[in-house]
């Protein structure tokens, strides 16, 4: 068996050796040698295809595959058998286990009870595994008969003792856990990113899918990847084209109960009653849940009498808990509520109408009536319409954005053709937004856009749309979106025409678009601007003579915000940073989200890191008290790059994890492609080069896609540094050029600078410091403007590494004054590594010393293990042991690094060595040049000889 042989049995007893090779998109195996676990999920989650990706992934050694038969669920030691059989069979690729008695060890006719079970299945992986890792995959464990399955599961309870062995079981997450798997960690599957969904379809059919269709099954699934590519199957080819309409409803109630496994048949009608009941309580529940009260007095009422009010679930479809019930899977709650048909979903929905109060009870009164045209022209149906609106456009009413917009929809389907319904329609595309439900939105606005009402309500539908197209789609569309809302706003809604000026020019800005920046900006030139006050000019970037005093509206902080873009756009600083002042000063906490993250941006481009963090975070906590999920990807966004600018790196890759899952929830894939920048310039310093790698990949195929210029510099830009941090400055150079020097290529006008210092500092190192020259007086502008609290020190940074000796000494102790009264662990570090070398070079050894022990210091505090290690080398060539470690002692390696040097010892290749660790190739590659500088060795013969020497050299007490 060859270390990347799968072995794959089903039943009957078939054994397949022809599993493919390739590494998946996950490019780890979710389990180690040694390790178990109990991957769950509800139906159609994936947890077979997640096995073979796992297969696939794992490199170290074989994969056994084994897929539990059905049929044997009944027969003791079934389940075990087969497995043991697999291990029995000789074959070309593993040697069958030594005789025992005279007969095969694992002879599946053995007789077996639980003692002798366990030890036969613990030699036979010992066996299989004494040449190397070992992994076993087993699906549907939970249908192996009883006795395997507690085999199986003392087995995952302690798998070191069959040896270097991982173990994956997979078990339905909807249902009560097996007693046999308790103890087991467990690996449950979340329902697929729409991205992901979106990436799924593409792959099934090449990319021919109509964009509007596979929209509308990525939402329909609603992460179920078994639920999207039945729809998909479902589809004509015209439909799938786009060319027919899409049958409604996507996935009907024989489509669900056939994925489900069928709906369990053996329910009382009482039952029935509680799981209908349940499924429409929840229906638009944010949570998933609903308060067992009412539930149990909408069921008395349904089916009449005391008795009814009992409420006793079945327990594998229902959990109960601290007075409140949720389903075990949400595919089988929507497989029960469609098969109940309308006539019983409406008599659930009325019994629970009488039953809640407030939005909730109209919305649910409101499901229990018929929406078609005979309702919509009924006098009682528009009083309830109209009422449904009121509540759910008042703020004073306690809901979140999802409920609301399910009560505006459902007004406006209650509603005849009209203005009335096209404004209802507007209102829930905009608590969809809200909710980060962008596709709901979109097909709510398609709706309004298709009833042709007036211009106002087209624009202001035009506005809706291009603010989701900013956070998910190509950010020209959005920009041109936005301008015609803005064309036919500015006659009828002045304020919501300068929301769609001010909303182009963000797209424009993301896309790296100067021109369209400033031509949309200059669009707001029109509009009335205020009286400025006594002594001051009335000119665009004119404020108050009070930078501090607070402005009148949210009208007024657009108004300010798009001054101070443009004026630092046509380089008037000081104006600019007049009218950002005012949008950060204006900003509190309980303001409006929207607010508080214009103050964030506005504050990040005056580099008042301290407004910026007191903005965001105020946007966070308003968003998550509101329930306003589209606005946590951008909050955290803000944060992320906040705290990337302040050098607290580690707290940087913390909002930018959570962001990135936030904007995955609400379908933010720009939102994302920032994120996962913001993970790479984190992962840069921290010397992970395959999570710099993995995340600037996601950023540019994402921003590739959508013309996210600012994304995809920030990547490029953690590409060089994780370069430079790994000591190849040549290759950051060669990297950061084009974006840093004027020219077509250069990178996004707001990142460029930033990446300055970096390319300077590469340039000098890589030998090539005439080049940088030019890029340091333009960068000597940018300092001036006092938008980045690091960038005057880091210009006395890049002016000493370009200076003549005589001149040098002096810009590096003025550049650590600068760095005293700018904080900032990692680049004061920098700057202390750079002049400890310069020192070192000129033999001036203390002062290195001192300055290389500051600089290891800075680097350990924030992180930069990369820049760490650098340091290290250089105290040791300096003659210094850093850490008491002395050059060439394998005591100064890490732990991963000894393992990796004695495989070299030993004459492993580097693939050997990353199969055998379960690792990447470039993670090996990685490691080796850290242990070359480390030990002061220049190749693996001679670390070989090292290590031979140190073992035979006796340790000393």
């Amino acid at each position: 068996m060859t270390g990347q042989t799968t072995v794959r049995h089903t039943a009957p007893a078939v054994v397949r050796r022809d599993r493919p090779t390739a590494v998946p998109e996950r490019a780890e195996a979710p389990v180690a040698a040694g390790e178990a676990r109990l991957v769950t999920g509800e139906p159609g989650c994936g947890r077979s295809r997640f096995l073979d990706r796992a297969a696939r992934a794992f490199t170290a050694g074989p994969v056994v595959h084994v897929r539990a038969d059905p049929a044997a669920a009944t027969v003791p030691y079934a389940g075990l058998r087969a497995l043991l059989g697999l291990f029995a069979e000789p074959n070309a690729h593993r040697p069958a286990a030594p005789p025992r008695n005279g007969r095969h060890a694992l002879d599946p006719l053995d007789p077996l009870e639980a003692p002798s079970a366990d030890a036969a299945l613990r030699s036979a992986l010992r066996t299989a595994s004494a040449d190397g890792p070992l992994l076993v995959c087993v699906d549907d464990a939970h249908l192996w008969d009883p006795a395997s399955r507690a085999a199986l599961g003392r087995l995952g309870r302690d798998p070191r003792a069959a040896g270097a062995v991982g173990l994956l079981l997979t078990a339905p997450g909807h249902r009560p856990l097996d007693p046999e798997f308790a103890g087991i960690p467990p690996l449950r599957l979340d329902p697929l990113t729409a991205a992901a969904s979106a990436a799924l379809l593409d792959e099934e059919t090449g990319g021919s899918l109509d964009r509007g269709v596979r929209d509308d099954l990525v939402a329909e699934a609603e992460g179920n990847p078994a639920l999207l590519l039945a729809l998909l199957r479902s589809l004509t080819p015209a439909q799938l084209r786009g060319h027919a309409p899409l049958p409604r409803p996507l996935a009907d109630a024989e489509l669900l109960t056939a994925l489900v496994g069928g709906c369990p048949s053996a329910l009382t009608a009482g039952e029935e009653h509680v799981l209908l009941t349940a499924a429409a309580a929840v229906r638009e529940a944010e949570d998933g849940s609903a308060a067992v009260a009412p539930v149990r007095r909408a069921l008395a009422r349904l089916i009449g009498g005391a008795p009814a009010a009992r409420l006793d679930p079945p327990p594998d479809l229902l959990v109960l808990g601290d007075g409140r019930l949720r389903f075990r899977s949400a595919l089988v709650r929507r497989a029960l509520y469609a098969r109940a048909g309308e006539r019983g979903r409406r008599a659930a929905h009325r019994a629970l109408a009488a039953q809640e109060t407030g939005l909730p009870g109209l919305l649910h009164h409101a499901w229990a009536e018929p929406a078609d045209a005979a309702a919509a022209t009924d006098g009682a149906a528009a009083a309830l319409a109209t009422a449904l609106a009121a509540a759910a456009a008042d703020p004073a009413v306690p809901a979140s954005p999802r409920l609301r917009c399910a009560a505006l929809a459902r007004a406006a389907d209650l509603t005849g053709d009209g203005p009335d319904q096209a404004r209802h329609r507007l209102a829930a595309a905009q608590q969809a937004l809200l909710a980060g439900q962008p596709h709901r939105a979109l097909r709510l606005l398609d709706a309004v856009r298709n009833g042709a009402p007036d211009v106002e309500l087209r624009g202001r539908a035009e506005l809706l749309r291009g603010a989701a197209l900013l956070r998910d789609g190509p950010v020209d569309e959005a920009r041109a979106t936005l301008l015609l809302a803005k064309s036919l706003l500015a006659a009828h809604a002045p304020a919501a025409a300068l929301a769609a000026t001010l909303g182009a020019a963000d797209a424009a800005w993301a896309a790296g678009d100067v021109p369209g920046c400033l031509e949309a900006l200059a669009e707001g030139r029109g509009e009335k601007e205020p009286e400025a006050p006594s002594g001051t000019s009335a000119g665009p970037g004119a404020a108050s003579a009070d930078p501090a005093a607070s402005l009148a509206s949210g009208d007024d902080v657009l108004r300010e915000h798009r001054r101070g873009m443009l004026a630092l756009l046509e380089r008037r600083f000081g104006a600019a940073e007049r009218s950002l002042r005012r949008v950060v000063d204006a900003a509190a906490p309980g303001d409006r989200v929207e607010t508080l993250l214009r103050a964030a941006a506005a504050a990040l481009l005056m580099g008042d890191l301290v407004g910026a963090r007191g903005a965001a975070t105020a946007a966070l906590v308003a968003a998550r008290t509101q329930g306003e999920a589209a606005a946590l990807g951008p909050a955290l966004e803000y944060l992320a790059y906040t705290e990337l600018r302040a050098g607290r790196h580690g707290l940087a890759r913390t909002h930018a994890e959570e962001g990135l899952r936030a904007a995955h929830r609400a379908g933010q894939r720009n939102t994302a492609a920032h994120h996962h920048a913001a993970q790479a310039l984190a992962a840069s310093i921290d010397g992970d080069a395959d999570a710099v790698a993995r995340h600037v990949r996601h950023a540019q195929d994402i921003s590739l896609r959508h013309g996210l210029a600012q994304a995809a510099t920030l990547a490029e830009w953690a590409l060089a540094r994780a370069d430079l941090g790994d000591g190849r400055p040549a290759e950051a150079a060669d990297r950061l050029g084009p974006l840093v020097r004027p020219g077509p290529g250069r990178g996004h006008f707001a990142v460029w600078m930033l990446a300055v210092p970096c390319f300077v500092e590469a340039a000098a190192r890589a030998g090539r410091g005439g080049s940088a020259g030019p890029v340091v007086e333009e960068f000597a502008e940018w300092a001036r403007f006092g938008a980045d609290p690091q960038a005057p020190a880091q210009l006395l940074r890049c002016r000493a590494l370009l200076a003549p000796p005589d001149r040098a000494d002096g810009l590096y102790e003025s550049a650590l004054a600068l760095h005293d009264t700018a904080g900032g662990d990692f680049e004061r570090a920098r700057t202390e590594f750079l002049y400890g070398q310069w020192l070192r070079r000129r033999r001036r050894l203390r002062e290195a010393r001192d300055r290389l022990g500051a600089a290891l210091v800075g680097f350990e505090r924030c992180g930069a293990r990369a820049w760490a290690e650098q340091a290290r080398a250089e105290l040791r060539a300096n003659g210094t042991s850093a850490g008491g470690a002395r050059a060439g002692d394998l005591s100064a390696l890490t732990p991963q690094q000894l393992r990796i040097v004695r495989h070299v010892a030993g004459g492993a290749t580097n693939r050997e060595i990353a199969q055998a660790l379960t690792v990447s190739t470039r993670t090996v590659d990685y490691h080796l040049r850290k242990v070359f500088a480390a030990l002061g060795v220049r190749s693996r013969v001679e670390l070989a000889r090292l290590v031979e020497q140190t073992e035979k050299t006796p340790a000393h007490p």
